[in-house]
């Protein structure tokens, strides 16, 4: 595992503090755009955009990507694992809450 570049956990919220950096973001599906880009909900229920996805990937209903922070509702994808049709967006917000706050050595 490679923990030279660490990315952090993040929401639509959280983007900002981010701009250009590498992050980790869970999101619910709400629209593919063709093979190359997908708008989603994030776990504070905004919606953000994703481009650049990696080709030949499938897409479940949540989506964990790992990318770049293009704008402060923008990520172009490095990485897209699916996490199926059925995860708690609701803890997972809380953890994320958790990992941009006084713990966040627990997490990176």
């Amino acid at each position: 595992m490679d923990t030279s570049n660490p990315a952090p956990l993040v929401n639509a919220e959280l983007l900002k503090r981010y701009p250009g950096r590498r992050v980790r973001c869970v999101l619910k599906l709400v629209r593919a755009e063709g093979n190359s880009a997908f708008s989603g909900l994030t776990s504070d229920g905004m919606h953000v955009s994703v481009k650049q996805v990696p080709s030949a990937t499938s897409l479940s209903q949540y989506v964990e990507v790992i990318g770049v922070v293009d704008s402060d509702r923008s990520i172009r994808a490095e990485m897209c694992t699916n996490f199926g049709d059925n995860f708690d967006m609701s803890s997972f917000n809380q953890l994320v809450q958790m990992a941009n706050s006084e713990h966040q050595s627990l997490f990176i």
